[in-house]
């Protein structure tokens, strides 16, 4: 994604997991919603709250402080789900907080060291420089491995069991 957007400008939306800020494209996301009741989903892997139903459509929901190995914390008020597009899928993530939208100049962003914030480069497009922040743009595409992309199929409602 970064290669080709060097030049320009990077519209982003930004939110804090820890003390760390991330940002992913906006156009990656479709809205951003407080915390709501999350099913638990039997032998889903570690970092998948559940799913939700959001206007008749199931989505599943992953942590993303468990997908970085970060400790969990209670949902509290600023507590948010970011639902975007990730491999073709949609899919929740659950923040500490949102932000806001910003633009970023393309030219200000560098590659990704080994390990920022705690977060595996791999994850990562780059690192974001403002006056006084730095800012991890995540690859949404990244987060999830495709076995990991193909897990969350299942929760699709055509895979889920039906109640009888």
């Amino acid at each position: 994604m970064l290669e080709e957007k060097r030049s320009g400008e990077l519209q982003l939306v930004t939110f804090k997991i820890g003390k760390e800020e991330f940002s992913v494209d906006i156009l990656k996301v479709q809205e951003i919603i407080r915390t709501m009741e999350i099913t638990r989903v039997p032998r889903s892997p570690e970092f998948v709250e559940g799913v939700i139903n959001l206007r008749g459509k199931v989505i599943p929901v992953i942590d993303l402080r468990k997908r970085f190995g970060l400790s969990k914390i209670e949902h509290g008020h600023d507590t948010r789900i970011i639902v975007v597009e990730s491999t073709g899928r949609t899919v929740g993530m659950v923040v500490d907080s949102v932000s806001e939208v910003l633009r970023l100049d393309a030219s200000t962003v560098e590659p990704p060291p080994e390990i920022v914030g705690g977060v595996d480069s791999e994850y990562i497009d780059g690192v974001g420089k403002l006056e006084d922040r730095l800012i991890i743009l995540l690859n949404l595409d990244k987060v999830l491995s495709p076995k990991e992309t193909q897990v969350l199929s299942a929760f699709e409602p055509q895979h889920m069991p039906q109640a009888v």
